[in-house]
C-alpha cells in the first residue's frame, strides 16, 4: 500500500514509522530549506564570531589595550580572542547534551539568540579610556558568551544537514554548515574593510562598532529561517526508542574516548592553519607595513576561495572517502608552511594575498570540506551531537583559540624570527594527518 504521508524524495527509516524520513536526494523542497538554514544560520553566527577575530587583529589592541607596548597589546588582544575558544567545548557539551536529549532544532535557535545579544553588546561597549579596566573585563565576558553560543552552533547545524541527507551525499550536505564559516568570515571581513576605508581616522573611534551592531539585524533574519526547518529524522526515531541517555557526555567519555581524541587532533590541523593565516597573519602583515584595508580585502578573497574548495572537497570526499581528502590537505599544509610564513611576514599586500590564497583558500578548504561529516560519522545517533561537538570545539580551542597567541609568543621567544612558528605549524599538521590515518573510513557507514 502506498504511504500517502511520506514527502516526495524521502524514505522511511522504519516501515512502522511513516513520520520519520530521510531524503533520497538533496534536490527536494525540504532538503533545500534545511541546507539553506544550515548555511545561512552558521554564516550569521560565524560573522559574529569571526568579526571579533578581525577586530582583535586591528582594533582591540588599540582601543582596549592602548596603554601597553605594541607587542604586549596585540598579545593581550589575542588572549581575549582565545577566551572565546576556551569555552567552546563547554558550549559543545551543554548544547550537545540538550541536543541529544530534546532535539537539534531548539538548540540552534537558542545558540543564535545568545550570539546576537553578545555581539550587539560588544558594539555598545565603552572603551578603556572611558571606564578603565572594567572595559576589557566586560569584553572578555561577552567573548565567553560568544564562545558558548558558537560551541553549540556547529554540531546542531552539521547534524541537521547530515541526518536528513542520503548516505552518498552526507559529506556534501554537511559541508553547507561548514561553508557557513568562511561565508561569515567573508561578510565580517568585507564589512570591517569597507568601514575602515569609509570612516578613515574615525574607524578606531566609532567606525568599528557598526559591524557589531549590524548583528542584531542579521540574527533576526537567521531566526526566521531557522524556525521553519523540521527536526532531524534520526533524532525523531531516537525519541521513539529507549536509546537516549540521561547524560550523553558520560556515554561519550566511557565508550568513545578514542573517537573524540582522534577527531580532535585531526580537526586541529584546520584550526591551526586558520589561526596562523587569518588572525596572526593579518596582524603581522599590517604591522610589517602592508595596507590594512587591502589586507582585509584579500582576507575576504581567501575566504571566498575557502568556500568554493570546501564544497568541492566535500563532494570529492563522498566519492573517494573523507580520509583521502584530509590526508591530501594535511600534506599540502606541511609542504607550504614555511613558504606561507615568509610571505605573511614580508610586509607587502601581494605577500599576504599569496599566503592567504594558499593557506586560507586551498589548504583550509581541503581540510574543512570533509571534516564535519568525518567527525559526526564517528559517533552513534544517541550521542552524536555531544561527541561531535566535543571533538570539534575542543580542536577549535586548542587550534584556533591559542594559535595566534602561541605564534606571537614563539616570535618573541625567537627574537623576532618565524622559524619556531613553522615548527609548530608542521607538527600540528603532521599529528592531524596521523590521526586521520588511525580512524576508519566513515563515508560508507549507515548512520542508523
Amino acid at each position: 500500500m502506498t504511504d500517502r504521508t511520506r514527502p516526495a524524495g524521502a524514505e522511511t527509516l522504519d516501515s512502522a514509522d511513516t513520520a520519520t524520513v530521510v531524503a533520497t536526494s538533496l534536490n527536494t523542497p525540504q532538503m533545500r530549506r534545511i541546507l539553506s538554514s544550515s548555511f545561512i544560520g552558521t554564516a550569521i553566527e560565524y560573522y559574529d564570531f569571526i568579526l571579533y577575530a578581525v577586530a582583535s587583529s586591528v582594533v582591540f589592541n588599540r582601543v582596549f589595550f592602548e596603554n601597553l607596548p605594541d607587542a604586549v597589546a596585540i598579545f593581550a588582544s589575542f588572549a581575549t580572542l582565545a577566551a572565546g575558544y576556551i569555552v567552546r567545548p563547554l558550549g559543545g557539551i551543554v548544547f550537545g547534551h540538550f541536543g541529544d536529549r530534546v532535539g537539534r532544532k531548539k538548540m540552534l535557535v537558542l545558540s543564535m539568540l545568545m550570539m546576537g545579544v553578545a555581539t550587539t553588546a560588544i558594539g555598545l561597549l565603552p572603551t578603556t579610556a572611558q571606564i578603565g579596566v572594567i572595559a576589557p573585563i566586560l569584553l572578555v565576558t561577552l567573548r565567553l558568551v560568544q564562545g558558548v553560543a558558537v560551541g553549540g552552533e556547529w554540531g546542531g547545524a552539521a547534524l541537521m544537514a547530515m541526518e536528513h541527507a542520503p548516505r552518498h551525499q552526507r559529506g556534501f550536505a554537511t559541508s553547507f554548515a561548514n561553508a557557513g564559516g568562511p561565508a561569515g568570515a567573508i561578510l565580517a571581513t568585507l564589512v570591517v574593510s569597507f568601514l575602515s576605508g569609509v570612516t578613515g581616522d574615525q574607524f578606531l573611534t566609532w567606525g568599528w562598532r557598526i559591524p557589531f551592531l549590524l548583528s542584531a539585524v542579521l540574527i533576526a533574519v537567521g531566526l526566521v529561517i531557522r524556525l521553519r526547518v523540521t527536526e532531524s529524522p534520526l533524532f525523531q526515531k531516537l525519541e521513539q526508542s529507549s536509546e537516549k541517555r540521561r547524560l550523553p557526555i558520560l556515554d561519550v567519555l566511557a565508550h568513545h574516548p578514542r573517537a573524540v581524541l582522534l577527531a580532535l587532533i585531526a580537526t586541529m590541523s584546520f584550526y591551526c592553519c586558520q589561526g596562523i593565516v587569518t588572525v596572526w597573519g593579518v596582524s603581522v602583515s599590517v604591522e610589517a607595513g602592508a595596507d590594512r584595508t587591502s589586507v582585509l580585502v584579500w582576507k575576504a578573497v581567501g575566504a571566498a576561495l575557502t568556500l568554493v574548495i570546501t564544497f568541492l572537497s566535500a563532494r570529492l570526499s563522498d566519492r573517494i572517502g573523507r580520509r583521502t581528502v584530509l590526508v591530501i590537505g594535511g600534506g599540502l599544509g606541511i609542504l607550504l608552511a614555511y613558504p606561507m610564513l615568509i610571505l605573511l611576514t614580508n610586509g607587502t599586500v601581494w605577500g599576504f594575498a599569496t599566503a592567504d590564497l594558499l593557506g586560507n583558500g586551498l589548504v583550509q578548504g581541503l581540510l574543512y570540506g570533509p571534516i564535519g561529516a568525518y567527525i559526526a560519522e564517528q559517533f552513534p545517533t544517541r550521542v552524536r551531537y555531544t561527541g561531535a561537538s566535543l571533538a570539534y570545539q575542543g580542536a577549535s580551542t586548542l587550534g584556533a583559540g591559542f594559535t595566534p597567541m602561541i605564534a606571537s609568543g614563539l616570535v618573541l621567544l625567537a627574537d623576532g624570527s618565524i622559524w619556531l612558528v613553522g615548527v609548530f605549524w608542521i607538527a600540528v599538521m603532521l599529528a592531524g594527518t596521523i590521526a586521520v590515518l588511525r580512524t576508519a573510513e566513515g563515508s560508507r557507514k549507515e548512520l542508523t
